[in-house]
């Protein structure tokens, strides 16, 4: 079964213009390091590492807008960076063939997103997280970072 039969990656305009696909890879990892970093900062606090003086919820509502900018960044820019050669992440179809980094950071990524907007928001808006803040910012911690690596390894597998 052909998935992409009648697209032609060399007119998409990422591949027509020398700056385009630069642009675009950097503005998603720019979304990358602000989505990570601004929910890292909350990890952080959770864990007993850093920021002190405000609470993990304090800090969840002042990374939020950022979080948010960073998510969209990545959401946006992620399926334009497929859309420039999507048999570089899922081969010619059979799912046998699908680039195993792509696959799993898109689905680390799937969870990630619904782990963080549920389970770990709610840890860290309560007014006490303790040992269970320290679980889940640990492990959010450890979900996104894999993201990054999967990310990175999808040239090499």
């Amino acid at each position: 079964m052909q998935v992409f039969a009648g697209y032609d990656p060399a007119n998409n305009p990422l591949n027509t213009n020398e700056w385009a696909f630069p642009v675009c890879e950097v503005l998603h990892i720019v979304g990358f390091a602000m989505l990570i970093g601004t929910i890292a900062i909350v990890d952080l606090r959770m864990i007993g590492v850093g920021m002190r003086r405000q609470t993990s919820a304090e800090l969840l509502r002042d990374t939020a807008p950022w979080t948010m900018l960073g998510l969209m960044l990545v959401l946006t820019t992620g399926p334009l960076i497929f859309s420039s050669g999507p048999t570089t992440y899922i081969g010619s179809g059979d799912f046998a063939h699908w680039n195993k980094s792509f696959l799993y950071k898109m689905a680390a990524l799937a969870l990630a997103i619904v782990y963080n907007w549920t389970i770990h928001n709610k840890v860290a808006n309560s007014p006490n997280p303790g040992g269970l803040g320290v679980l889940v910012g640990a492990f959010s911690m450890l979900l996104w970072a894999s993201i990054i690596f999967a990310g990175i390894f999808i040239a090499f597998v």
